[in-house]
């Protein structure tokens, strides 16, 4: 997997830094008047026996006339229904008859917290040469607007750091230090944020939605091979489950859990970050008598950090109000994540902590095939729980409700080796927003196909959507007055973490941590 390119943002080398795409206003609005005229039609997804063949015909293209499809509300995928239905959308009935065909509303509400994994992506310093490498490039309040989502009804509470481990070497990417003690840590690593619904947009979709978002690896998916497939009891990590069967892939446990005492980012682990926001941010709305939902998400290896962490809410209670008696609902939107526990790890999660998980994935992509020797993909699941009874190594089981994609039916895609193509998130979201049911009829419901090349070379030549586009200019490069070409030191404010989480970690029964 050495040659391959990066998991999702990254096709070239990982110094990239990024802007958010935008286009003028008037193009925007012609777009939008624009889109029921160019609409188009294809065969499309996971096609059956009985599915025709796709037409032969070449479509225009329509690259650059479709919206940017941030809003379902904007985009025509939610119809004011959010408000009645955001339990049934959440998971309750596990998306029964909502999947095949695609439920609109739905669909649309996976684009959004797609979105929202993307941004991930598309905040991260990439530059290594930057002092600030591994941070956030932009300021939580002005987040969404500075990643291209301005709009979309949240607001960011508190970024979420990690720490680079040995289990995990290609999560974050090699630093270089400019031998003047100002780079902003060694170790620490943005790894995603929590953001809370606004009141406006609280109206619109039915409840205080609290989102958690992970990111995947930044470099190339060599991470693949960095795991170790060995599987852990879960309680070693401080997580109170206390049955010792239910177990999890090491070194995604190690990343979540993992500090540096050292580091005033990282004296937090990822997993101690996220119970006190998702807890304070719980106690605080639903003790107002609002309802209230938390919805994680993550891409790739964000996936399982994703999985990992709705456990933990549910498991240590952080999504309980003390003060109003009511537990808020934990689902998880996963996409092309890797497997994370074994079988016992899913029958806790699903049955007896009732968290909803919903897997969008590629049928093309390795990575939600690994790891695991013993599998639900080799052993069907009465003699997988057998094999994982025997004690029989390496036994994993995904998690969750299945909605598989195939790139193969979007008439943008191009055929590619690529791998890294196969796992672009930018690529899931296009699928998801043309696919319309198994063996049903490709229809793009608002986003622009240019996306998917937004870090990739996916797009098909035709479209004329250069790969890789959304870059800085001169990667941040400026040409002095003496008519040299360097790059300058931008002060910036990286964020701390919030002075109550101390507070809030006491209050779930963990230990504080220690000054620094």
């Amino acid at each position: 997997m050495s040659t391959m390119s990066c998991s999702s943002n990254l096709s070239l080398a990982g110094t990239r830094t990024v802007l958010p795409p935008c286009r003028p206003a008037a193009q925007q609005l012609t777009s939008r008047r624009r889109r029921s005229s160019s609409r188009l039609v294809v065969t499309s997804a996971l096609s059956t026996d009985e599915t025709k063949a796709p037409a032969k015909e070449k479509p225009a293209s329509v690259i650059g006339d479709m919206e940017r499809g941030t809003l379902a509300e904007e985009s025509g995928r939610s119809d004011g229904q959010l408000t009645s239905r955001w339990r049934e959308i959440h998971g309750s009935n596990n998306w029964e008859g909502l999947l095949d065909p695609i439920d609109t509303v739905l669909r649309g509400e996976l684009i959004r917290y797609g979105e929202f994994a993307q941004a991930c992506y598309d905040s991260f310093d990439y530059d290594r040469f930057s002092r600030y490498c591994g941070t956030c490039k932009y300021p939580p309040k002005t987040f969404f607007d500075d990643v291209g989502l301005a709009g979309v009804g949240y607001d960011v509470t508190r970024y979420i750091y990690a720490t680079s481990h040995v289990h995990l070497p290609n999560f974050s990417i090699a630093k270089h230090n400019p031998l003047d003690d100002r780079m902003w840590s060694e170790t620490a690593t943005f790894i995603g944020f929590i953001a809370v619904s606004s009141d406006q947009e609280t109206s619109r979709i039915g409840r205080r939605d609290i989102a958690v978002a992970w990111r995947g690896t930044v470099t190339k998916l060599e991470w693949v091979e960095d795991v170790s497939a060995f599987l852990r009891p879960i309680g070693q990590y401080g997580i109170p489950c206390e049955d010792p069967k239910v177990k999890v892939e090491a070194g995604f446990a190690d990343l979540y859990t993992g500090k540096d005492p050292s580091c005033k980012f990282c004296k937090y682990s990822a997993r101690e970050q996220v119970l006190a926001e998702v807890r304070k941010l719980v106690e605080l709305y639903a003790g107002k008598g609002e309802e209230v939902s938390v919805t994680v998400t993550g891409h790739s290896l964000g996936s399982a950090m994703a999985m990992l962490s709705a456990f933990d809410i549910a498991e240590t209670g952080a999504n309980v109000s003390p003060s109003a008696d009511v537990k808020a609902p934990v689902c998880v939107y996963s996409f092309s994540g890797p497997r994370v526990g074994n079988t016992w790890f899913g029958e806790r999660f699903e049955k007896e902590l009732g968290i909803k998980a919903l897997r969008i994935l590629n049928v093309h992509d390795t990575v939600p095939k690994v790891p695991g020797i013993f599998t639900e993909a080799l052993l069907p699941m009465p003699l997988l729980r057998l094999a994982d009874a025997l004690g029989l190594p390496s036994v994993y089981s995904h998690i969750g409700v299945l909605l598989a994609l195939d790139h193969e039916v979007s008439p943008f895609l191009k055929r590619t080796f690529d791998l890294a193509c196969y796992h672009n998130l930018e690529a899931h979201l296009h699928l998801l927003d043309g696919y319309t049911g198994r063996g049903r009829e490709f229809e793009l419901g608002g986003r622009d196909p240019a996306l998917v090349n937004k870090a990739a070379d996916f797009l098909k030549d035709e479209h004329m959507v250069p790969s890789g586009w959304r870059q800085e200019l001169n990667k941040g490069m400026i040409r002095t007055e003496e008519g040299k070409w360097t790059l300058p030191h931008r002060p910036r404010d990286v964020e701390e973490h919030p002075d109550d989480t101390d507070l809030h970690l006491a209050q779930l029964g963990l230990a504080v941590a220690a000054a620094t």
